[in-house]
């Protein structure tokens, strides 16, 4: 078991605790280096079986600063794969940690800059969220072009100033639509949770230019453009979101939908990585 503590004390590095963490990782997995990193959110989980062959799989709180998953539908592990028909590894991280979660920043955004200290020189982002385009029906992935930071914090420290202009890179989804033409590509809203949002929140979200909301990701992708990361987002739109939605909204809602859109967004995801 590590000491989850050392990230929240003043005095400590957090990316020296990253750095920590991509040295354990190299020595259970004997990859000197990998080359990408996935954060698999909510219904996400086995489209880490379409990537490729998994090398090691490591129990995520056994690693420096990382600790068990606390929501249904993330796996508990900590996956080094090799990308089917490369010589390229993929660390993918299946133990996300929530900004609700009470945890702190540093924990949410830890993922990310143990994947840059590993080597990664690119990050695709997953969750599962509420949209808003009654077009879309649940199990629609959607490629994120933008956010909306709705969390009042950021995962930054001090004067740290990085610009977030392209932060979700063009590239990478230019990538993805040549895998998929028809996807479709949105603004993500993230709420704190872990309650759901109101109607009225979902409006005013609307009103702000989101088309998805949940409750990751975001700052994720900020502490990954700050490490030097090339980021891809990707949600899955589960259910439509409150005021929009004829039921009321629940996690199993979100996990169902994740479990039956599995095949096509794991192979979806498989050959976008194949090709990055």
């Amino acid at each position: 078991m590590t000491d989850l503590s050392r990230l929240d004390e003043p005095d400590t590095d957090p990316f020296d605790v990253a750095r920590e963490a991509a040295e354990a990782i190299a020595v259970r997995t004997g990859v000197e280096r990998h080359d990408l990193a996935l954060v698999l959110g909510s219904g996400w989980g086995e489209a880490a079986e379409h990537l490729g062959e998994t090398v090691t799989e490591i129990p995520s709180h056994e690693i420096p600063g990382f600790s068990a998953p606390a929501v249904v539908g993330h796996s508990a592990m900590t996956r080094s794969v090799r990308i089917a028909g490369t010589d390229r590894f993929a660390l993918v991280l299946g133990s996300r940690t929530h900004l609700y979660e009470g945890k702190g920043v540093r924990h949410v955004v830890h993922g990310v800059r143990t994947a840059a200290a590993t080597g990664a020189r690119a990050v695709v982002l997953t969750n599962g969220c509420g949209g808003l385009n009654p077009q879309w029906a649940p199990g629609t992935p959607v490629l994120v072009r933008d956010h909306l930071n709705l969390t009042a914090t950021s995962p930054l420290e001090g004067a740290t100033f990085v610009d977030l202009t392209d932060l979700y890179s063009q590239r990478l989804r230019d990538l993805a639509h040549e895998v998929d033409p028809t996807l479709a590509e949105g603004v993500y809203a993230q709420f704190r949770g872990p309650h759901y949002e109101t109607p009225a929140e979902v409006r005013m979200a609307g009103i702000m230019g989101a088309d998805l909301v949940g409750m990751s990701t975001t700052l994720e992708a900020i502490a990954a453009r700050h490490a030097g990361l090339e980021v891809l987002a990707i949600s899955l739109m589960t259910n439509l979101g409150a005021g929009i939605s004829p039921v009321p909204l629940s996690h199993a809602e979100v996990i169902e939908a994740g479990q039956a859109a599995a095949p096509r967004i794991g192979r979806l995801l498989a050959e976008i990585v194949g090709r990055i």
